[in-house]
């Protein structure tokens, strides 16, 4: 097992150098995991870095005149518009809702307005309608009226026979349809309890009859039943492609809106902090990270240089992570960064220092390199537990601006502790058994410290000597 670790880190370091500093390097993007491993991965800056796009709603009625909404009714819009937002694999937008009846929606780095639009602004009211056979025929025989085109509104005197309420959540999903061979984009969906025994009689009594799916007052498509639907479960078809595919999938598993919703305006925003901020955070960043290494140099020599190649090799593969789930940097996020590398630099002392003791105490150095790392990880897997806990507890209970932070801290806790474990311990592994690097004021010990165990086992035996 000892001869694959190093493996393992050239084979990390190797896809985290190729994500982060290979032009047009070709990854796979965790939002999107679907689309394989033909992405670009792209470092997301937020709303106070970059700027984004702004789109304000207010509720209305049927006839579309503003509504003032029912006590609490407004907290479900604003939660089922972020959890839709959140589905396109922006990270940390902001849902607030502004007075009475109107919802505050920033996307940052939104490249497609019109895509974020479609997706918060639908109701999400679902209704699967039988077309009369008798006025829109049959598939075997035409009737008196065309069946309506997707896209084009249901007559409103037709009665739901079901609607997207009465529907299974959990088997909603969006999928490739390759039994055509022309691998078409469909959403799959399922009844659920006995909502499902009634559509599978339903569809039964209306084999060859036309029924329209509609979202809104919309037709989606209006295709024909072959035959009788069994268990309940069925496919959406239509002109789909797989971002429109996703987006109906998103607003049916997320309910639909308890009230219709207005565009009411709409613009791009600028960043709040700019690029010139940005700069000086980053050369700020860079100038505490580089007196940190100093000072690990000067106090801990040889030790020292092995956690700043840790440290690098930290940087990149934090980075790298960043990209592929991807997630959204704010100040709050590169804060989040900064205290994991002082995290990730406090676990190589403590086992630099226990080092220290276990050399004073007359161990070899390799029996105190080992040593020193296998008695601090105690300390350090304690505390890097104890702030996983509290990081996971602002990401399920905070804000979104609070959970891009934590989410940032949870990336950095966790890769801190496999490169403050296992990459420094591999290099120094590498390292100790040089001759050049058995010296004594390399790991910042005496000659007398680092000789002890030979002086302690000479009198030793003079000791058990004299007990003979």
């Amino acid at each position: 097992m000892r001869k694959l670790v190093p493996i393992l880190i050239l084979v990390i370091g190797a896809v985290a150098f190729y994500v982060d500093f290979v032009p047009g390097a070709k990854f796979a993007v965790l939002s999107n995991i679907d689309a394989g491993l033909g992405q670009t991965p792209q470092t997301k800056l937020g709303l106070d870095l970059q700027g984004g796009f702004e789109i304000k709603y207010h509720t209305v009625d049927a006839k579309g005149n503003p509504v003032v909404p029912a006590s609490g009714q407004m907290d479900v819009i604003r939660s089922i518009m972020e959890q839709r937002v959140n589905t396109t694999g922006v990270s940390e937008p902001i849902v607030e809702t502004v007075g009475s009846n109107e919802v505050l929606v920033q996307v940052p780095g939104a490249t497609d307005p019109d895509a974020i639009r479609n997706l918060v602004g639908k109701t999400g009211q679902l209704s699967f309608v039988l077309l009369p056979p008798e006025t829109y025929g049959t598939h075997s025989a035409a009737g008196s009226k065309p069946v309506p085109d997707p896209d084009t509104p249901i007559d409103p005197t037709l009665p739901a026979q079901f609607t997207g309420a009465q529907l299974d959540l959990g088997s909603i999903s969006a999928g490739a349809d390759t039994s055509s061979g022309q691998s078409l984009w469909v959403v799959n969906f399922a009844f659920q309890g006995q909502w499902a025994k009634d559509f599978e009689t339903w569809s039964g009594a209306h084999v060859d009859d036309f029924f329209a799916i509609v979202l809104d007052g919309n037709v989606i498509s209006a295709p024909y039943l072959k035959s009788q639907i069994t268990g309940g479960k069925g496919q959406i078809s239509g002109s789909f492609t797989a971002d429109s595919a996703k987006s109906l999938a998103t607003i049916l598993q997320y309910g639909a809106l308890p009230y219709p919703v207005a565009e009411e305006s709409s613009q791009d925003i600028p960043a709040t902090l700019g690029a010139s901020f940005l700069h000086q955070t980053l050369f700020a960043g860079a100038i505490g990270i580089g007196l940190v290494l100093i000072f690990m140099l000067i106090f801990y020599r040889l030790p020292g240089l092995v956690a700043g190649l840790a440290l690098a090799y930290y940087g990149v593969t934090v980075l790298a992570i960043f990209r592929i789930i991807p997630v959204t940097l704010t100040l709050a996020g590169i804060a989040g960064f900064v205290l994991s590398v002082g995290m990730a630099v406090d676990a190589n002392i403590l086992i630099f220092e226990r080092t220290k003791e276990e050399l004073r105490a007359g161990k070899t150095l390799v029996t105190g390199m080992e040593a020193g790392f296998n008695r601090a990880w105690n300390s350090i897997f304690d505390s890097n537990v104890s702030s996983l806990i509290t990081a996971s507890i602002l990401y399920f209970g905070g804000s979104s601006t609070i959970k891009g932070f934590a989410l940032v801290l949870i990336i950095g806790v966790a890769t801190s502790m496999f490169t403050a474990v296992t990459v420094s311990r591999t290099l120094l592994r590498l390292v100790v058994h040089q001759e050049w690097a058995q010296r004594a004021w390399l790991y910042g010990v005496t000659d007398e410290e680092f000789q002890a165990r030979a002086m302690v086992g000479r009198y030793g035996r003079r000791e058990a000597r004299g007990r003979v």
